[in-house]
Parts: structure tokens; sequence; C-alpha cells
């Protein structure tokens, strides 16, 4: 037993020693990310008392275009998320850390998103809220591209399949997360076009992808092959 744990991995070590492995943060990611979600639902207009409900609702357009915006990109980063994690064969205690900044800043979208739905169309306060909302965004990239940088820096963490991926990977989620920078500067043209600028960054990252998940279903599709033959 003493020459195993001798001849084991540092990073294993710690993981077993703090009681954490993959799955594990997983289950953590999946329930942060659900609360974020189930936040962004509550704050959807509930107009009391109205004699005109369908003008009260229409006239509530911001924060149905803030819901949508901030749901498809906590969709998308979770789906991004889930793919790089796929790749992760276990976990030490910086790893953790940057995933618990991380997740700091997407359990905090539903504040942002709920600031943005109010004054998106109240004139000069509509300024700070834009900039509040892509600045949370913003950083919340940042601490994303941060795990990808972590993981390309620390191969051993990473099915071998997937290690060429996460340069690119990280590069990828860094470009993306730092157009928030440009959304913040657009705020001193238009707030609506800041928002429209955050709402661009979703998009991108739905349209393009990392090649963790194909490497690794490209290796397994092949030893399926290799054990056929």
């Amino acid at each position: 037993m003493a020459m195993a744990d001798a001849s084991a991995k540092p990073e294993a070590l710690v993981a077993d020693r703090l009681g954490v492995n993959p799955g594990r943060l997983h289950a953590l990611i999946d329930g942060v990310f659900a609360i974020a979600i189930t936040l962004l639902v509550l704050d959807l207009p509930k107009p009391e008392l109205s004699r005109d409900l369908v003008g009260d609702l229409l006239r509530q357009w911001p924060s149905y275009v803030a819901y949508l915006v901030s749901f498809v990109t906590v969709g998308i980063l979770w789906i991004e998320h889930l793919g790089m994690m796929s790749a992760v064969v276990r976990v030490n205690r910086r790893f953790l850390e940057r995933t618990l900044i991380f997740l700091l800043f997407v359990s905090v979208i539903p504040w942002p998103t709920a600031l943005a739905a109010r004054y998106a169309d109240q004139g000069s306060q509509a300024a700070p809220a834009a900039v509040l909302y892509a600045a949370t965004m913003l950083l919340m990239a940042l601490s994303f591209a941060g795990s990808w940088r972590y993981l390309s820096r620390h191969p051993e963490l990473v099915a071998a399949p997937a290690r060429a991926a996460f340069s690119a990977g990280y590069r990828r989620a860094l470009l993306g997360g730092l157009v928030y920078l440009v959304a913040i500067a657009a705020v001193l043209v238009s707030p609506l076009v800041s928002f429209a600028i955050d709402a661009a960054v979703a998009t991108y990252f739905a349209v393009s992808r990392s090649d963790v998940v194909s490497r690794l279903i490209q290796t397994s599709a092949d030893q399926g092959s290799g054990d056929d033959d």
C-alpha cells in the first residue's frame, strides 16, 4: 500500500485527500447552473391587479430580451463547460479553486440580468446597467478561459486524446470573453448596442465549438474498430 501511495501522481493524492473526483465536481457545476437558470425565470414580469394585462406585459419587453440573452448564454456556457470537463480525468485543489471562481460569476448572472431588464429603456440609467451586465459576463468568461488555460498547462489532469485541444480551447474562450470589453465600450454609443454585443458573444459560442469532445469520440471509435479487428 505504501509503495502504491508513493508511486501515485500528486494530483490523484490531492483528490483522494479532499474526497473530490470529477463526478462530484460535475454534480456541483450542474447544480449551480440549474439554480442560475431558475433564478432567471423568477425575474420575468408578473403585473399585479392589471387592467390591461397584455399591454403591461408588452411594455416589459426588456425583461424578455434580457432573460433570453442570459438563458442562452448560461445554457451555451453549460454545454461548453460540460465539453471541457468530459476530458478531465482527475482534479486538484488549484483546479477546484478556479472552478469555484467561475461558478461565482455564473451564480451572480441573474442579478445584472434583472437590473438590465429593469433599466434597459430608462434613459441615463440604462448605461450603468449595461456596463454591470457586460462586466459580469466578462469576469465569468475570463474565469472560464482560466480553467482552459490551467488544464492546458497541466495535461496530467486531462485524458490523453484531448490534451492537444486545450490550448486552442483556451484561445477560443479568451477571444469570446474579450468581446465583452467591446460591449462595455459600446455603452458610450448606446446601451442597446452593448446588449446586442452581449448577445453576439452567445451566438459565437453557439456556432463554434472546441475539439475536445470530437477527439474523445474519435479515439473511442478507433478503439472500437481495433477491438472488432
